[in-house]
């Protein structure tokens, strides 16, 4: 299983265990993570679900969508390395990922 790590604004960590093919978003509503709301369900149609992804793995994401980026204009701080994580699929090269939840969600 990939491990995603989630941290909160305060800077508490919590790591998980996620099921590859599985989204960011879908991992963090199955383990409870604090400040992901995900209102739409991960149909990238609101931006209750934004992260700040850790720098080191920014790239290794790929560019967001039209449509990702076009939701993240209604998202709260957004900073360079913010996505949506309903956005980010789960693979073994996403082993360590580490996103944090901003304050508050848009």
């Amino acid at each position: 299983m990939t491990k995603i790590v989630f941290v909160d604004h305060a800077g508490k960590s919590r790591q998980v265990e996620a099921d590859d093919g599985s989204t960011v978003m879908e991992t963090a509503l199955r383990n409870s993570i604090p400040g992901i709301e995900a209102e739409c369900g991960g149909a990238c149609a609101c931006a209750t679900c934004h992260v700040y992804v850790d720098e080191a793995w920014f790239e290794k994401l790929g560019k967001p969508e039209q449509m990702e980026e076009d939701m993240l204009d209604f998202a709260f701080d957004v900073r360079p390395t913010s996505r949506l994580s309903c956005q980010i699929k789960v693979s073994p090269a996403l082993d360590g990922l580490t996103v944090t939840t901003p304050e508050k969600q848009g």
